[in-house]
């Protein structure tokens, strides 16, 4: 295994916001809780692991990044750590809402 892919492995994010988006999926905002930020190239269509605090666990493709505070890099995202995803729900289940934890899948 790969040092990124172990770094890849640790890396935790918490919604702090969902809202369904104008045209179709979710929109997530995501604050980093722990490991190092992952790349911007990489999240783009990436699955994702969401996992509720009962429990309850759902799948979810990347579509884009929304822009409301400003334009998504890198940089940004190491220094804030905060991302604004829009996603589509793979599985059907619940959709993500606040306080889940969504990790890459």
């Amino acid at each position: 295994m790969s040092a990124r892919a172990a770094t890849a492995e640790k890396v935790v994010f918490r919604v702090l916001d969902a809202m369904d988006a104008p045209h179709s999926g979710r929109i997530l905002r995501l604050r980093l809780q722990s490991g190092e930020a992952p790349s911007i190239r990489s999240l783009k269509g990436a699955e994702l692991r969401a996992q509720s605090p009962e429990g309850d666990v759902t799948r979810v493709r990347v579509k884009g990044f929304a822009v409301f505070g400003g334009k998504t890099s890198d940089e940004r995202l190491a220094r804030t750590g905060r991302i604004d995803v829009q996603v589509e729900e793979l599985d059907g289940g619940r959709p993500v809402g606040l306080q889940w934890e969504v990790t890459p899948d």
